[in-house]
């Protein structure tokens, strides 16, 4: 299977499909995958939990890759991500991208960055506006 289509599978085996099962196919046991959460890598465990929790808030949940480029063991990608929320019938459209080393099939690191400000704003987590809001100097609290 090539990087892309190993990517692909992750996202409609774990996300779209919600397979928790999944996860171990795709990464590797000791990997780690930075810019999802504050604190640090998130672990297979750690995805095991966190898909759950962000499927919860969406529905009809799809990834586009936008575009990518395929580098000896690395991938990077843009994608989008389309949904509609749990409650709510307004579309979700949020972007981000995905660097990730590929060794023996799995996924042995990952570098994210994801637009997770516009997704809250249109799950309606987050007012409208939120980072001009946090720009001017507003607490959102």
């Amino acid at each position: 299977m090539g990087k892309l289509d190993l990517l692909r599978e992750w996202y409609r085996r774990v996300w779209i499909e919600a397979d928790p099962g999944a996860i171990d196919e795709y990464f590797a046991p000791r990997a780690g995958a930075d810019g999802l959460m504050p604190d640090g890598q998130v672990s297979a465990e750690d995805f095991r939990a966190l898909v759950p929790a962000l499927l919860s808030l969406v529905r009809n949940l799809g990834i586009d890759i936008v575009r990518h480029i395929e580098t000896e063991d690395w991938l990077w990608a843009q994608i989008t991500v389309h949904a509609l929320p749990a409650q709510g019938v307004t579309p979700i459209s949020a972007g981000g991208q995905i660097m990730m080393r590929i060794e023996g099939g799995k996924i042995v690191e990952a570098y994210n960055a994801f637009d997770f400000i516009s997704f809250f704003e249109q799950a309606g987590l987050l007012p409208q506006d939120a980072f001009l809001l946090l720009l001017s100097g507003e607490r959102l609290a």
